[in-house]
């Protein structure tokens, strides 16, 4: 694999990350009632860094956690036959919350269904939004971000790869050449 082009350095993505902190706290009028839940493992820094800028903006804590949807996987089989699972670290109740799921990009739409599922294993929300990094398109799913960094049209010959500095010691979203 051979990079393409560098979408965003790291002072996009942190604007991109404020923009979506500043749209949570105006979609839910504030963050009474809301939760941030990282989908492990670029999910859970994304939720982090999201719940620092709210902090900033509202002078408020929002409980952040993360949560590992490998059972709810429909290509469990597939992936490994003995899945490597990591444990959900929810410190609170998504009862009657308005949790906001946290990826790094939203390609086919299979993982935020399986982390939808994962929530609700763990309690009924009031509501479920979706904030991501990253919109590449190829929906296979009936699902959409509520908050969206960038948009950015891919091929199927191609790969979105964010890159955080807690798993690739940089910061950067790139495109990437499947074939190259």
């Amino acid at each position: 694999m051979k990079v393409k082009a560098q979408i965003m350095d790291e002072a996009a993505l942190n604007r991109a990350l404020m923009r979506i902190s500043h749209e949570i706290t105006e979609k839910n009028r504030g963050v009474d009632g809301v939760v941030l839940v990282g989908i492990r493992r670029r999910g859970e820094p994304i939720a982090r860094r999201i719940r620092e800028n709210i902090a900033r903006i509202e002078a408020a804590e929002v409980p952040c956690g993360s949560i590992d949807i490998s059972f709810y996987r429909d290509d469990l089989s597939v992936l490994a036959e003995m899945p490597q699972v990591r444990r959900t670290e929810l410190p609170f109740d998504v009862t009657d919350r308005n949790v906001i799921l946290v990826d790094d990009v939203l390609f086919t739409g299979r993982t935020a269904r399986a982390a939808i599922e994962a929530i609700f294993s763990c309690g009924r929300p009031r509501r479920i939004q979706l904030a991501v990094l990253v919109d590449r398109g190829h929906r296979e799913l009936p699902i959409r971000a509520d908050f969206v960094g960038k948009n950015i049209p891919t091929s199927r010959a191609e790969l979105v790869e964010v890159r955080l500095p807690e798993f690739d010691g940089e910061t950067g979203v790139y495109l990437m050449d499947l074939n190259g």
